[in-house]
């Protein structure tokens, strides 16, 4: 195998399409400071919360693939799963990826509050026991809680709170439908898999549901976060309506969640999930910066 062709295996390995939802919480949360923007600070915001997104997808293929659960995939081929790289060397790539984190978290932290080393651990223990250890969480159905709490709620006030040294209300308001969004991502990837992870053994919350509940389950998400759009336009600035923009994909994407049924139409719906994610990121911060 040239090196070539294994630089695009670990590059596909990364799930590059999920770096988005690390990207979101980071630029609304800065969005939502009324304070100057501290450039370096926002650069090592996003260094944590990808390095954390890239660490979690190599640790879930490295979980998943030595308990065999992703030998029969729907979606992307996996790394451990498909045999095309060691076990070990995933292991470590997640290794890696945690340690970038860490250190740019510790900086972040020594500029900051020493508080943020704690929550930078135990994001990264949320992220290698979601499928890692004798007892996964993820496999029990809490895998979308770990990602509202932390991709949502956590890194969404985290990067506000880097530039202003302040808890905002707005921030945390803010910070609801990022994780919903997130959290619909987790929702439609599951949906998707809840066949091959029923006959695994993996419980997601899918699993548990069942399909109709998830469909509504995910249906309930897209429209939940519209609302709260609505609802920060009300309380701090009415030019964040323009995030309703969104609306006409969004209903798209709950109709086509309950009448698409294939697997290429369910990994379009993912990975339309995950351009709604990024569009109504972008045009929530560009209501907060233009309002506030």
């Amino acid at each position: 195998m040239s090196q070539l062709v294994k630089l695009k295996l670990w590059f596909e390995g990364s799930r590059p399409k999920t770096i988005p939802a690390a990207i979101v919480p980071v630029i609304v949360g800065t969005a939502s400071v009324e304070t100057d923007v501290t450039v370096y600070k926002l650069l090592l915001a996003l260094v944590v919360s990808i390095a954390l997104q890239v660490g979690v997808n190599y640790a879930n293929d490295y979980s998943d693939g030595i308990r065999g659960t992703d030998q029969d995939r729907i979606g992307p081929r996996r790394l451990v799963g498909s045999g095309l790289i060691n076990a070990n060397k995933v292991k470590l790539a997640a290794g890696l990826s945690f340690l970038i984190a860490a250190i740019a978290g510790l900086a972040l932290a020594i500029m900051t509050s020493l508080l943020l080393i704690l929550i930078g651990f135990l994001a990264i223990l949320a992220a290698w026991f979601y499928t890692g250890g004798s007892k996964p969480y993820g496999y029990l159905g809490y895998g979308e809680i770990s990602v509202f709490v932390f991709f949502g709620l956590v890194a969404t006030v985290g990067s506000s709170y880097v530039q202003s040294q302040t808890i905002e209300s707005i921030s945390i308001l803010c910070s609801v439908p990022v994780g919903l969004l997130a959290t619909a991502l987790l929702v439609v990837n599951n949906y998707r898999d809840i066949e091959t992870d029923s006959e695994t053994g993996k419980q997601t919350l899918a699993v548990r549901l069942g399909k109709a509940n998830t469909q509504m389950l995910f249906a309930l998400l897209l429209l939940a976060s519209l609302g709260i759009y609505v609802l920060i336009a009300v309380l701090y600035t009415y030019l964040v309506l323009i995030t309703l923009a969104v609306s006409p994909l969004s209903l798209k994407l709950i109709n086509h969640i309950y009448t698409k049924e294939s697997a290429q139409d369910l990994i379009k719906i993912l990975e339309n999930t995950a351009k709604l994610h990024l569009l109504a990121g972008i045009l929530l911060s560009i209501g907060l910066v233009a309002g506030l």
